[in-house]
């Protein structure tokens, strides 16, 4: 590992504190970045995920995506932790904790605009980050991929029902022009960028691709780093203002991650998968897809509500929580089996299948 990789934590801590700093000494710049956004997509850190995951693309090697389908698995577990049981932990922990274990210090109107947050945060997997979660605990690129372009896809049909449904409303509306802008700008154009500069860098002989994806890394983690001020920076003067409320909000926030994260290791277990696969199947479950989170948090309650708060406050606890996360998945590497002798279909069958 590099410098930068092997310090990762204390440089993201690093960014935490000059994000906020600087937000409280220069809040009209921070505003003024903030102001450039498009359906609720901010561009500059549109840009600086953009660097983030573009040398992770690179690595993506579309010949071996197709065998994917020979390890169903993986992808299995990743669609039953981020639809069947994360939404309802999400939120069963944001009712136990506000509408009893924190009532004393929560008006009733205010909690439950938290929960509706907290929920819309349950039910926006992540997409875009688990490429970068995945790069540090070595995760299958081609795999990730799959994932997250079915993940996405998923979204895309469930996110407004099953919203609808733990919100108790019928009116969800999916702000679409967030959701496909995000896709487009965090996976798609990124990874076509990713494929043909994999194959011009592919010719110019063996070694070469290696050498300059390697020369590309430490791009990958200064992206990370800018974003994380630019998320501390906008959120500043709300974590001056209201740190209670913001602890007490971060608390379910955080029990969620680590449980959802539990949850899918112990399946991951229990299927056999390889580390390759179940840390991204793990870790795309306890992240989340803000940006849509927090437009529809605006469109529902408006700007200033409990509700858009609770989804800033999962923004903010996020990039802490899921490198802990990251760390425990790179320390609990040898509960899984090798790659080699695990998740494959049988050759008989792929052999039929690929018949047909």
């Amino acid at each position: 590992m590099g410098l930068f990789e092997r310090y990762l934590t204390v440089w993201v801590a690093l960014g935490i504190a000059a994000g906020v700093g600087l937000g409280v000494v220069m809040p009209g710049l921070f505003q003024g970045v903030a102001a450039l956004e498009v359906a609720h997509v901010n561009l500059v850190v549109a840009v600086f995920i953009w660097i983030m995951i573009y040398p992770m693309m690179i690595q993506i090697d579309f010949a071996a995506v197709r065998d994917v389908g020979r390890r169903p698995r993986g992808l299995l577990l990743t669609l039953v932790v981020n639809w069947l049981v994360k939404p309802f932990t999400m939120a069963a922990l944001a009712v136990l904790f506000f509408e009893h274990l924190f009532a004393p210090w929560v008006d009733p109107q205010s909690a439950s605009e938290y929960i509706a947050g907290m929920i819309l945060l349950g039910v926006a997997p992540c997409t875009a980050m688990v490429f970068v979660w995945s790069q540090l605990t070595k995760g299958d690129p081609n795999y990730t991929l799959v994932q997250v372009s079915v993940n996405d896809l998923i979204m895309v049909f469930a996110f407004a029902p099953l919203a609808a449904f733990l919100l108790g409303v019928t009116d969800v509306t999916v702000p679409w022009e967030t959701l496909l802008l995000s896709v487009v700008l965090y996976v798609v154009l990124p990874l076509v960028a990713g494929v043909a500069t994999r194959r011009l860098w592919s010719r110019a002989g063996p070694g070469v691709l290696g050498a300059r994806v390697a020369r590309l890394k430490p791009w990958s983690v200064a992206g990370l780093i800018a974003t994380v001020v630019l998320l501390f920076g906008f959120q500043a003067p709300t974590l001056v203002a209201q740190p209670m409320i913001i602890g007490l909000i971060a608390v379910p926030l955080v029990l969620q991650a680590y449980g959802i994260f539990f949850i899918a290791a112990l399946g991951a277990r229990w299927l056999k998968l390889p580390h390759e696969i179940a840390a991204p199947a793990c870790l795309i479950g306890t992240s989340n897809f803000f940006e849509l989170a927090v437009a529809v948090a605006i469109s529902l309650f408006g700007l200033s509500s409990g509700a858009a708060l609770a989804t800033v406050v999962g923004v903010l606890v996020e990039v802490p929580v899921m490198l802990s996360l990251v760390a425990l998945a790179n320390r609990t590497r040898h509960w899984y089996p090798a790659a080699a002798a695990v998740d494959v279909l049988p050759s008989a069958a792929v052999s039929r299948s690929s018949r047909r």
